[in-house]
Parts: C-alpha cells; sequence; structure tokens
C-alpha cells in the first residue's frame, strides 16, 4: 500500500469521528485507530511487513492527539458530580438558537435533559440522574469532552 493511500485512510479517520479502520489488501493489511481509543491518532499498525519507507512516514504525518486535562469538580462544592458517559462533543442547548437545557441556579428533576453530547454525528441526550439545584456547570459550549469527564454539580 502506497503513502498516499495511507495518508488519505488516516484523513478519512480523523475527519470521520469514527474509533478504528481496518483495511486487507492483498496481503497488505492496515488498522488505523483514533484518539477515541488508548492508541494515538493514526497510528499505522501493520500485520504483514511493508516497506520500510511507508511505515516510518506515515506515523509522522498524522497530527498528534491533543491532550485536555479532565476538569476537576472542586473541593469545596459538594454534591452529586454528573459525569460523561461517552467521548463526543458537549452542548447546552438542542441548537444554537435554544435556550440551554439548564443553567446555573436551576432546579433539576430525575431524568431531566442537562445537555447533549454528540459522538460520530449522533446526539445524544444526558439526563440528570439526581433531583436537586445545578451549582456548576463544568464545560463550555462546543467543548470536546472524555469519557467519565465531570459536567454539572448537582446539589
Amino acid at each position: 500500500m502506497d503513502l498516499r493511500k495511507l495518508k488519505t485512510l488516516i484523513d478519512l479517520v480523523s475527519e470521520s469521528g469514527i474509533s478504528e479502520l481496518e483495511v486487507n489488501e492483498g496481503e497488505d493489511r492496515v488498522r488505523i485507530v483514533n484518539s477515541g481509543s488508548s492508541v494515538p491518532t493514526g497510528q499505522v499498525v501493520y500485520a504483514t511487513p511493508a516497506p520500510a519507507q511507508a511505515a516510518q512516514a506515515a506515523p509522522a504525518a498524522a497530527p498528534a492527539p491533543a491532550t485536555t486535562p479532565a476538569a476537576e469538580a472542586p473541593a469545596a462544592e459538594s454534591g452529586f458530580v454528573a459525569r460523561s458517559p461517552m467521548v463526543g462533543t458537549f452542548y447546552r442547548a438542542p441548537n444554537p438558537e435554544s435556550p440551554n437545557f439548564v443553567n446555573i441556579g436551576d432546579t433539576v428533576k430525575v431524568g431531566q435533559t442537562l445537555c447533549i453530547i454528540e459522538a460520530m454525528k449522533l446526539l445524544n441526550e444526558i439526563e440528570s440522574e439526581h433531583a436537586g439545584v445545578v451549582k456548576e456547570i463544568l464545560c463550555e459550549n462546543g467543548q470536546g469532552v472524555e469519557f467519565d469527564q465531570p459536567l454539572f454539580i448537582i446539589a
């Protein structure tokens, strides 16, 4: 498999948001894993020997994964910490023109929608697991979130 095909596949994986792509072409086998897993973005793993030039150039062509530190809940705040059940993009409202699902100081009930997390082109409503008052919102609208990252503090 030539370097141009590898670069195209790496770009496809990084732009589409899929977590993994495996391609078999003749005796060549390439597996590309996106940053949503424990392997860095665009790392190419060869099952069969490939030309040394392509094996060395492909990882260099992929951008380095951006690491975002997970926001930790302040020790001074007490209450339930609503966490992200998935990796994706955090949104406070269903669309840019709509009001936010919740704001600081709002009272929420069990099952009430707190936010939306977009993952792989799917919009996932995140519901409150506890009733209470929203004390703090720990993410910005449009921010990428990681699995188990704190999103809200509800007391």
